[in-house]
């Protein structure tokens, strides 16, 4: 019971952590593009890295924590089925170019994001 409790506040304050910084995203740079979209998935992408590169590597951690973090509040934080749902928006619309944008930037950034949240641990 305690695992499921902490997935649920991790996701709870993942999911309102991604819900403000999609709105502030709007309105810092408009709806045309999924900005909010693309900042948390290559945040998330980012701490996920660094976070399971210390739990694993670095110290020994309760794995409730990993539930907390990884599969809480890193799952309700980043939203690739908003990301996939809006890269279809964009294709429906006829908009190509942001699809593929939108497509390429999510993965190839988050990829790097995640590299370089590991790299930083074993900097240090």
């Amino acid at each position: 019971m305690l695992e499921i409790i902490l997935v649920a506040v991790g996701g709870g304050i993942g999911a309102t952590t991604r819900y403000l910084t999609s709105n502030w995203a709007a309105v810092r740079f408009g709806t045309d593009f999924p900005m909010g979209t693309l900042l948390v998935n290559v945040v998330g992408c980012f701490i996920i890295g660094l976070f399971m590169a210390v739990t694993t590597e670095r110290l020994s951690v309760s794995p409730y924590w990993r539930l907390l973090i990884a599969v809480g509040f890193l799952g309700g934080l980043t939203t690739f089925s908003s990301f996939s749902y809006e890269t279809l928006r964009l294709l429906e619309e006829a908009d190509v170019l942001q699809a593929f944008y939108n497509v390429g930037l999510n993965i190839l950034v988050g990829f790097f994001a995640t590299w370089l949240g590991i790299g930083v641990v074993k900097l240090f």
